[in-house]
Order: C-alpha cells, then structure tokens, then sequence
C-alpha cells in the first residue's frame, strides 16, 4: 500500500513538472461545490486548449518548491495553492478558456446554513400550493391572496441577499415552489502568466478601458507636473498651448503682429465685419431656396394651363 502511494505521487510529481514545462500560463480555480460529473464536463470542454489539474495543496506546494530551483517564477504560483483550488494549464488566449470554463454551471438547490452566492427572488403570481400554507408564507413575511383555491404572492420578494446565510424556513419555501436559485460551477480566482500573477477580472478589461486608463493616468500626470512646473512629455501640449495664448494676447495688447494673431486683431477692429458676412450668407441661401420654390409654382401652373388647353375629341 504504501509503495502504491509513493508510484501515484511520484506520477502525480512528473505530470506536474510537465505541465510547468509545457505551458506557461495557468488559471487557478476554486471548485467548491462542484460534482464529479460537472469537474468531467470541464475536462471534455477544455481538450485541445488546456490541461485541469487537481491534486493536494501539500503535494502541489511540495513539488513547486522544489521546480523553485528550475524556475524561480512558480514560486507566486505556489503562494495561490490554498483551498479548494485546482490549476488548469494552457498556452491559449486566456480569456478564451476562462469562458469556457464560467459557461459551465449548474442549477443547484439553496442548503441549509451555506452562504448564497447570489441573490434569490421569488416571483409574483400563482404557486399551486393550497390555502391551508398560508401561515407559512405569513412567518416570512410574504404577502399572498387566495385565488381560484390555490395561493398567490402579491409582489415579488427579495428573499436571499447575496453572502446571507441560508436558513432551513428559506430551504423549505424554495423546495416547495420548485425553484433552484443557484447556479454552481469553476470559478476562476487568479491568472499565472509566465511569473506574473493577478486577478481574473482583469481578462474582462477591454482595450479600450485600458486606453481610457492610461489617458486618465496621463491627464493626472499633467496636472500634477504642471503644477508643480516640472516639464515632461505629457505637459507639452498645455505648455505650447498656453505659451499660443500668451503670444496672442501681447500681439493683441501691441503693434506686434504675426499670421496667426491677424485674425484676432481684425475680428476686434471690426466685428461687424463678420457678422455682416455671416448674415449675407444666411440671406442669400434664404433668397437661392425661395427663387427655387418660385420656379417649381411657375412649372406646375403651365402644365395646368397646358392639360386644360388638351381635348379628347380634337
């Protein structure tokens, strides 16, 4: 037996060091609360684009300290390996195969004392239960009628707020209406990408929130440098812009002029100017529009005047 034990942990060390050799990319995933049949189904979904693996945390730590030596970057690996967690390996697009690994759940009933994942509402409308449940719909607190024998909820109730824990009155109602409000499956908890570790929300960043990100990142940059009068790349379109208004308020306020500025001063010696010429452009399309509609009046009456001349017995 306990040769039998040494022949699966020695197998299980050299899978493991194969797959530290052959990807190196690895998601960790908690699977709390997954069936058998559901660890297989992920296995099937994942062939072809990445290996699960699901060992003892102990064994699991054991061989990375020692592959540490090999690879030194697997040692943040190592430091993710409590819980119930498994790794599955892969060189894929990692959002690819996080999907599919969250696409498969489950619909699960509400346990007793668990904490809800989720929240759960029980809908409005008829249950099929007869009046003599009453009283149990009464103790939590849900509104319902009578109607055509059987019992009815007046208005949807928010029965389970997520991270709640599930007492056996709310394990009854929901076995009674038939409603599995929970959906189990993989979570993925953690991304390893060659020595580098992070959080699994952040597949879900598209490129443009990272280049939102990194605007928002460079605007506060700017603001920062120009207030403290440190020029760096980010401040030298503030810096020439200001320095343009700097220069067209001197020319303004003195003789000095360049092309740039000329505009400024001509519009301030005669504004008029240029209202004049914007409303004689108004006018005269207004002129163009009604000459057009004049034209289309005068067509119109000689076509009339034109069947009326016509007989059908000349």
């Amino acid at each position: 037996m306990v040769r039998e034990i040494s022949q699966k942990k020695q197998a299980f060390r050299a899978k493991l060091e194969h797959l530290l050799d052959t990807y190196s990319s690895a998601l960790v995933c908690e699977v709390d609360m997954v069936g058998s049949k559901q660890m297989q189904t992920v296995r099937q979904k994942l062939r072809g684009k990445g290996v699960l693996l699901m060992g003892k945390n102990t064994i699991i730590r054991k061989v990375l300290r020692e592959y540490k030596e090999k690879n030194s970057k697997v040692d943040k690996l190592m430091n993710l390996m409590y819980g119930n967690v498994g790794i599955v390996f892969t060189n894929n697009d990692l959002s690819e195969v996080r999907k599919i690994i969250l696409d498969i759940k489950v619909p699960a009933p509400a346990r007793v004392n668990a904490i809800a994942p989720s929240d759960c509402f029980v809908p409005a409308g008829p249950t099929g239960l007869d009046p003599g449940q009453t009283s149990f719909f009464q103790a939590l607190n849900i509104a319902t009628k009578i109607v055509k024998g059987t019992i009815e909820i007046i208005n949807q109730v928010h029965l389970i707020k997520v991270g709640d824990k599930i007492n056996p009155s709310m394990v009854s109602l929901l076995s009674k209406l038939d409603i599995k409000p929970f959906f189990f499956g993989v979570k993925v908890l953690h991304v390893y990408e060659d020595g580098s570790v992070y959080e699994a929300k952040v597949l879900d960043l598209k490129e443009e929130d990272l280049l939102a990100k990194f605007m928002s990142g460079v605007q506060k940059l700017a603001a920062i440098s120009l207030k403290i009068g440190v020029p760096n790349a980010a401040t030298v379109p503030h810096s020439v812009a200001r320095g343009f208004r700097n220069l067209i308020a001197i020319s303004l306020a003195t003789e000095i002029t360049f092309k740039q500025a000329q505009a400024f001063k001509d519009f301030l010696a005669n504004p008029g100017a240029f209202a004049s010429a914007g409303g004689a452009g108004g006018s005269g399309g207004a002129e163009k529009k009604e000459a057009k509609k004049e034209e289309k009046k005068e067509e119109k009456k000689e076509e009339s005047e034109g069947d009326m001349g016509f007989s059908l017995f000349d």
